[in-house]
């Protein structure tokens, strides 16, 4: 509610309401009278320097250095301490930025006439324009410690030489700038490996994600089919895969792809071909049978929301393609395929982005085995289960950071320019 004086303050002057603010927070709103609001900036702003200003000021020099006496100073942790010292300084300015902002238009204000409320009135419009925010205040502040603060961790330490040999606190970890950019694309152990691996991730994730919704829309279409009966018997049945939990499907997968006593080789194709496949031994057949078990997980969930679209599908429309002679693949390719691509399309994307870091089949089936000579990553290894072996096996943890980031990369250019092409994401009256 806004009150007009009587008197206009004209000599009210926002200014320095603004310079108060400036110099110490609170100060602006007491010179505006607004007492309850400036002392509670006051506390805020001294509680802060109190509790925050020595952490703050290692943290700063943590990052900057990563230490400076080897056995003394923990780089890791200074570098935590300097992300902390970091968050904890945007968060202060914010709130910084805020009193000024605050004091300074509301002097404008007062200068043009207005005049505070009464305590009660400006407490309750306080809680009524703040509320929105009192309630995504805890998940803000979760969102920042749990998902940007490690984020940032992880994005600082492939700027560093953390590996085996900077090891604190024996050893400092120290600031390398692109380093390990440069030696990802030119070093030949590491240039051969990174090239090999994000070879096979792109035709992984090409491959067995296309072949898991191919069978999932040629298995739906099918079953949708009028001639077809016992139809939920039929769902249930093609559904069940997916009601395995994965870990489990795949560790029976690798057994039954043993090369010595798997059922695949011992009962399928010993019979017919008078000996195994070395499917964990040999990486062209490995890569084979990870597509094939892949294929298998993926495809119920395909088809449990392809079915549910063409479902939705009103049969007017291939009545009216019956009357205009249009045969089976012409309904499919311009009724079917439209309407089921323009539901589902963001789920489908989400479904490239998934296997592109698919890490639990690709290490479950064989650890990305088998090894390969000359390079640091097994011959099934995608980027994701790499960046695994060289942070818990080889200890290359700045390495692991750096491929870590090419990976989100990737990831977040794909899904953004395929989001903006999808129909599905654009407003109806704009198709």
């Amino acid at each position: 509610m806004r009150h007009l004086s009587t008197k206009i303050p004209r000599s009210h002057r926002p200014r320095v309401a603004l310079v108060l603010s400036i110099l110490f927070a609170g100060l602006g709103q007491l010179y505006n009278r607004r007492y309850i609001k400036g002392i509670a900036f006051l506390i805020i702003q001294a509680s802060f320097l109190i509790a925050f200003a020595d952490f703050i000021n290692l943290g700063l020099w943590g990052i900057c250095t990563l230490g400076t006496i080897p056995g003394t100073d923990h780089s890791i942790y200074l570098l935590v301490y300097g992300i902390l010292a970091l968050l904890l300084l945007t968060i202060a300015i914010f709130l910084y930025v805020m009193n000024v902002l605050d004091a300074y238009r509301q002097a404008q204000k007062i200068r043009d006439g207005w005049q505070a409320p009464r305590l009660m009135e400006s407490i309750r419009a306080g809680y009524e324009r703040s509320f929105p925010y009192l309630l995504t205040m805890p998940g803000f502040f979760m969102l920042i410690f749990v998902v940007i603060f490690p984020l940032l961790f992880a994005v600082l330490l492939a700027f560093t030489n953390y590996n085996l040999y900077h090891s604190p606190p024996r050893n400092l970890v120290d600031w390398v700038g692109f380093d390990n950019f440069v030696q990802l694309v030119t070093v030949p152990i590491w240039k051969q490996t990174f090239f090999t691996v994000f070879s096979w991730t792109v035709v992984w994730t090409v491959v067995a994600t296309t072949l898991q919704i191919t069978l999932g829309l040629f298995l739906a279409v099918l079953v949708n089919d009028k001639r077809v009966k016992f139809k939920k018997l039929i769902r249930t049945v093609l559904i069940l895969p997916w009601a395995v939990p994965g870990f489990v499907s795949i560790l029976i997968f690798a057994a039954m792809f043993n090369d010595t006593f798997g059922a695949i080789n011992r009962d399928i194709m010993i019979p017919l071909l008078g000996e195994g496949l070395p499917w964990l031994t040999d990486p062209f057949y490995t890569k084979i049978a990870l597509i094939v078990i892949q294929t298998w997980l993926g495809y119920p969930f395909v088809f449990a929301l392809f079915t549910g679209v063409l479902q939705s599908i009103s049969s007017e429309w291939y009545e009216a393609a019956d009357v205009d002679g249009g045969t089976r693949w012409q309904k499919f390719r311009y009724i079917t395929l439209p309407h089921v691509l323009y539901a589902t399309a963001p789920l489908l994307i989400i479904q490239y982005t998934t296997n592109f870091n698919n890490f639990n089949i690709i290490y479950l089936f064989n650890q990305g085995g088998p090894a390969v000579r000359g390079q640091t990553a097994g011959g099934t290894d995608i980027l994701i289960s790499w960046v695994y072996q060289l942070t818990f096996n080889n200890q290359q943890y700045s390495m692991a950071a750096t491929i870590s980031i090419i990976i989100g990369l990737i990831v977040s250019i794909f899904a953004f320019f395929q989001f903006r092409r999808t129909r599905s994401f654009q407003e109806e009256g704009n198709l």
